[in-house]
């Protein structure tokens, strides 16, 4: 994503990139920093939100809600803080 998102906005980020021979590691970067960011971030917003064992096994429906929700949140975010930016 993070690539194909460089050469359609950022095109003189990425050739420099490209020609310098950095853009491997760059994506690399980038792609750590995104899966560390969606690994860890839906696990501290269960939290903030309440979303707990005990929820899941009161109210399955409620929980996989809130957690689909945290998921597509999640998903926004390390779009738009790590690949856009």
């Amino acid at each position: 994503m993070r690539e194909h998102y460089l050469r359609e906005h950022r095109e003189i980020l990425y050739f420099n990139l490209l020609t310098s021979g950095k853009l491997n590691e760059h994506l690399v970067k980038i792609d750590t920093s995104a899966c560390r960011m969606a690994e860890y971030l839906p696990k501290e917003m269960a939290v903030r939100q309440g979303v707990t064992e005990k929820l899941k096994a009161q109210d399955m429906m409620r929980w996989v809600g809130m957690m689909n929700n945290i998921r597509a949140c999640v998903d926004e975010i390390v779009l738009n803080d790590i690949v856009y930016s």
